[in-house]
């Protein structure tokens, strides 16, 4: 009869900047971790941030029962409307 095990983990091999090691090794020992803990939540900091949808910028529709002060097609009568004073 067969054993079939099963590795939930990989081994790999990263090249760090120094001070960001020392850093992350710093961190490590203040939560009394381990280094590849503190590196696994990096990573799944990074990796869920990238996944998260965009902001999406939803402006009001304001509807008026007049027609348009200026044509918005027409470039040079919007900048005559923003460039004149305000009242």
């Amino acid at each position: 009869m067969g054993v079939l095990v099963w590795f939930s983990h990989m081994k790999t091999t990263l090249n760090l900047d120094d001070e960001l090691l020392r850093r992350a090794k710093r961190r490590a020992q203040q939560r009394g971790a381990t280094l590849t803990s503190v590196v696994e939540d990096g990573l799944r900091a990074v990796l869920a941030e990238a996944s998260a949808p965009a902001y999406r910028l939803q402006l009001p529709v304001v509807e008026g029962a007049a027609a348009p002060a200026v044509d918005p097609a027409d470039r040079e009568a919007l900048y005559a409307i923003l460039d004149r004073p305000q009242p």
